[in-house]
C-alpha cells in the first residue's frame, strides 16, 4: 500500500510539473481547466464564440487542436499541442489541456512507433479524415510498463489538425474494428417506432457522417443518386418484406463524392411479423471502382494509341515504298552493280527517317546517296521523302555535290518543322573518278584488295540544318575496277556503351569477310547480322560494285 501510495504522489508530482510546464499565455475564449491553451488567431478581433478551441470541452473524448512541425525542407516531423480540453483517455495518461505547448511524440512518447505521425501527416496532405485508427500505446512510467489501447479520429482544420482519441472499450469493439477496416465496412440499426439510429465506426467512415448524428432512412435517400433511386426503394421494400437475401449495389453522394456501396438488408420482426426495426449492413465498393474506371480508361488509351501506331506503321510503310523504289536498272550500263535495304530496328516498329539513293543521271554518272532524316514515324518520313526528292531533283542541274549538299542545307535550316539531318552524296563518272560530299554522315567503306577502310573526311561538313550558310566541299578519289563501296547510315553501326569507331571497323572487317561477293549478297548477310542484334535506331545499306562498262 505504501509503495502504491508513493507512486501516486510521484504521478502527482509529474502532473504538477507538466501543468507548470504546459502554461502558455491565457486564450481570449477563457477555455482551460488549468494551464490553459493558446488560441489559434488570437489578436483584437478575437471572437471566443466562433473559437475552435471553446467547443473542445464538449468533446467526449480526449481532444486536441495539433499544428505541425516542419523541418527545413518543409517536412512534419513532428505536431505542436496548441489546445486541448481535460478529458483523460487512461488515468496516468495526462489529459490534453495540460500538454498544450508541447510537442506531440514528447507529450507522448509511447505514439513514436505506432505509425500514427504519418497517419496524421496524410489528413494534413490530403484532406481525408482519418477514423478510428487503433494505436496500442506503451509508455514507461516510473519503472513500470503501461498500456492502452486508443482509437484515433482526426480531421483538417486549416493548416492544424483537430484528433480525438478514446481508449478501446472492449476486445469485440477492437475486432469490430479491425474487421470494419480491413473489409471496408459498417453496419446501421434503424428503429421504426422510436426513429433513434445507431450506426459502427465503420458506416460513419463510408457515409462521412458525424458519429452523432447518424443518418435516417430519409435522409440516406436524399443522397442516392437519381439514376439508382429506384433501384434503393425496391431495396427498402424487399427488407421490410422480409425477403432472404435482400441486397443491392448503390450509388450516394457523400460530401461531392460519388461512392458505391453494397447494402445487404434485414427486418427485425415482433411476434406479430411486422418489423420494428432495420439492420444494414454495407460494404464501400468506392476504391474498387474508381481503380476498375482508371483501368477501363487505362485500356480505352492503349487501344487507341494501338490502333493509331497501327494506322501511322500503315501509312508510313505505303509512304516508304513509294520513295524507296529499287535502284536504277541502267547502272548496269556504267558498270555498277548495286543493292541496297531498310533496316528497321524491330520488326513492326515504326518506320523512320532513313533513306537512300541510287540512279542514272542524264549526264552519264551515277548518283549515290544515304541520309538519316531524324526521328520515326510520319513526321520523320515526310522530312525523308523531302531530302530525298530535293536531292534527286537538285544532282540533275549536273551540280557538284558539294554544291548539291549546301543547298539541302538551306532547305533544312529554313524549315521550321525541319530537324537537323545527315547525308551523304557522292556522283561516278565514266572516268572511274568518285566525287563526293558529306554532311555530318558516315564515310562509306571501300573494300579493295581484300582491305575495307573508311574514306578521308578532312572535307566532311555539319550536319543539315544545323550551320546556315555553310558550304560544303566535294573530294574525289579515283576508283578501280572490283572496288565495292557501302554506304550506310549511322543505325548500322552505332551501340549503347560503345564508340561508334568501335562499330564501323566491325563493320569493315564483316565486310573483308564477304571478299568478292555481288552487292545483294553484302546486303542480305549484313542485314541478317543485323537482325539478330539488338538496335535502337532503323539503318539504311546501300552497296555499288565497279565492273567493266
Amino acid at each position: 500500500m505504501a509503495a502504491r501510495a508513493e507512486r501516486e504522489l510521484a504521478e502527482a508530482a509529474a502532473e504538477q510539473r507538466d501543468r507548470a510546464a504546459g502554461a502558455v499565455e491565457q486564450c481570449p475564449c477563457g477555455q482551460g481547466d488549468g494551464p490553459v491553451h493558446l488560441c489559434v488567431g488570437a489578436g483584437p478581433d478575437h471572437d471566443p464564440e466562433r473559437c475552435l478551441c471553446a467547443a473542445l470541452p464538449a468533446v467526449p473524448a480526449s481532444a486536441a487542436l495539433l499544428e505541425p512541425v516542419r523541418d527545413g525542407s518543409g517536412t512534419v516531423t513532428d505536431f505542436l499541442i496548441r489546445a486541448g480540453n481535460h478529458v483523460r483517455s487512461a488515468q496516468w495518461l495526462a489529459p490534453p489541456d495540460q500538454q498544450v505547448g508541447r510537442r506531440y511524440l514528447a507529450a507522448l512518447p509511447g505514439a513514436a512507433a505506432s505509425g500514427l505521425r504519418d497517419a496524421l501527416v496524410e489528413v494534413l496532405e490530403t484532406g481525408r479524415a482519418l477514423g478510428g485508427l487503433v494505436v496500442d500505446y506503451t509508455e514507461e512510467r516510473f519503472g513500470r510498463l503501461r498500456r492502452v489501447q486508443l482509437v484515433h479520429h482526426a480531421a483538417r482544420c486549416g493548416d492544424r489538425l483537430l484528433m480525438t482519441w478514446r481508449p478501446v472499450r472492449s476486445q469485440a469493439e477492437l475486432l469490430t474494428i479491425d474487421a470494419q477496416h480491413l473489409a471496408s465496412m459498417g453496419w446501421g440499426r434503424w428503429d421504426l417506432l422510436s426513429g433513434t439510429v445507431s450506426w459502427s465506426e465503420g458506416m460513419q467512415r463510408i457515409f462521412r457522417a458525424d458519429p452523432q448524428l447518424p443518418w435516417s432512412l430519409l435522409e440516406m435517400c436524399d443522397a442516392v443518386l437519381p439514376a439508382d433511386v429506384q433501384a434503393f426503394g425496391e431495396f427498402a421494400a424487399s427488407v421490410l418484406a422480409g425477403e432472404e437475401p435482400a441486397w443491392t449495389r448503390i450509388r450516394f453522394n457523400v460530401v461531392g463524392e460519388v461512392r458505391t456501396v453494397d447494402l445487404l438488408g434485414r427486418p427485425v420482426a415482433d411476434t406479430d411479423g411486422r418489423p420494428w426495426a432495420v439492420q444494414m449492413v454495407a460494404r464501400d465498393l468506392t476504391p474498387q471502382m474508381r481503380s476498375r474506371r482508371r483501368l477501363v480508361a487505362k485500356e480505352t488509351e492503349a487501344r487507341q494509341l494501338r490502333q493509331q501506331a497501327e494506322a501511322e506503321r500503315h501509312v508510313a510503310s505505303v509512304l516508304r515504298e513509294a520513295v524507296l523504289p529499287t535502284y536504277s536498272s541502267g547502272l548496269a550500263e556504267l558498270g555498277i552493280s548495286a543493292a541496297a535495304a531498310y533496316l528497321p530496328a524491330e520488326e513492326d516498329a515504326a518506320v523512320g527517317g532513313d533513306w537512300y539513293k541510287c540512279r542514272r543521271q542524264p549526264d552519264g554518272q551515277a548518283l549515290i546517296a544515304v541520309g538519316d532524316a531524324q526521328g520515326h514515324g510520319l513526321d520523320a518520313v515526310a522530312r525523308m521523302a523531302q531530302q530525298r526528292y530535293a536531292t534527286a531533283g537538285l544532282a540533275q542541274t549536273g551540280a557538284s555535290p558539294g554544291s548539291v549538299a549546301t543547298w539541302l542545307n538551306e532547305l533544312v535550316a529554313t524549315d521550321p518543322a525541319a530537324a537537323m539531318a545527315s547525308v551523304v552524296i557522292g556522283h561516278i563518272g565514266p572516268e572511274r573518278i568518285l566525287r563526293w560530299a558529306s554532311a555530318g554522315h558516315p564515310a562509306p567503306l571501300l573494300l579493295r584488295d581484300g582491305t575495307a577502310s573508311a574514306l578521308p573526311t578532312e572535307h566532311r561538313g555539319p550536319l543539315l540544318g544545323a550551320l546556315p550558310g555553310h558550304v560544303y566541299e566535294t573530294a574525289e578519289l579515283p576508283l578501280a575496277d572490283g572496288d565495292l563501296l557501302l554506304l550506310y547510315t549511322d543505325g548500322v553501326v552505332e551501340r549503347r556503351g560503345q564508340d561508334i569507331t568501335e562499330g564501323v571497323d566491325a563493320l569493315a572487317r564483316r565486310l573483308v569477310s564477304l571478299g568478292s561477293a555481288e552487292p545483294q549478297r553484302v546486303v542480305d548477310r549484313l542485314a541478317e547480322e543485323y537482325g539478330r542484334a539488338s538496335h535502337e535506331d532503323d539503318a539504311c545499306l546501300l552497296a555499288v560494285r565497279l565492273r567493266s562498262p
